[in-house]
């Protein structure tokens, strides 16, 4: 090898620069898909927002109907569909259920605009990026494992989970304090723990489409994430509409 450098692979010797540069763009790949899905998410939910603003009938038709549960829950049960069969996609069918997945998203999240003000859902959102961007790169760089922390943290979402869906019949506010604190640990540690999870996974000799489709579910991984972190935390620091 030109540099003499070597890193063993699944019982193959490559070149370690080759390697590194691979991986570098891996994860700049998984970064920029994320960054245009959230982008993608709240383009659609502002413009939701702003349409419901000015048209009451619209707000009645999505919000005081059995409607609101679909939109509510819809992006859960279609991450999970998305999950089970991109196996048997090809890379631009993965691509384009992340994008329509983003889209989704941005339809759900578009009542944030309509309970917060846009002033605290700007700053909640940097606090939130700054708090991502800070813990994927430990998550990167860290030689420590944070393999033993997984199972934990999978446990902490699906409590979660089952307490949100408890809070929307109970509506304690108590609870939900107690969601968004616990919320905002699990899927700061989560991040971490993930991107250091990707990083592991990553091998270059997988190929074009195997690669691609493994950097899409890495930026769907990292998307909820971040969207998850960002509304516990709005939850929190987030000024309500008077």
């Amino acid at each position: 090898m030109a540099n003499g450098w070597q890193r063993p692979i699944y019982g193959q010797t490559i070149d370690t620069a080759a390697y590194d540069a691979g991986l570098r763009q891996y994860m700049v790949n998984i970064y920029r898909m994320m960054a245009g899905g959230l982008a993608l998410t709240g383009v659609v939910a502002w413009f939701l927002a702003h349409q419901v603003e000015q048209n009451p009938d619209l707000m009645a038709a999505l919000y005081g109907t059995p409607m609101k549960w679909v939109i509510m829950f819809a992006p859960l049960v279609f991450v999970f569909i998305f999950a089970a069969r991109i196996g048997v996609m090809s890379l631009s069918a993965a691509q384009t259920t992340f994008w329509v997945y983003a889209g989704l998203m941005g339809l759900s999240l578009a009542s944030i605009f309509l309970v917060y003000t846009g002033q605290s859902v700007a700053r909640v959102f940097f606090i939130a990026a700054a708090t991502f961007g800070a813990t994927s790169l430990y998550g990167y760089t860290t030689k420590t494992s944070l393999a033993r922390f997984g199972s934990f943290l999978m446990m902490g979402v699906i409590g979660i989970i089952i307490a949100s869906v408890v809070n929307i019949f109970v509506g304690s506010s108590a609870l939900q304090f107690a969601i968004s604190v616990i919320g905002v640990l699990v899927f700061t540690g989560l991040t971490a723990y993930d991107t250091q999870r990707l990083k592991e996974v990553y091998d270059g000799s997988m190929g074009e489409q195997n690669l691609g489709k493994l950097a899409v579910m890495g930026a769907l991984t990292l998307y909820l994430d971040f969207i998850n972190m960002f509304l516990m935390m709005l939850q929190l620091f987030g000024d309500r509409r008077s």
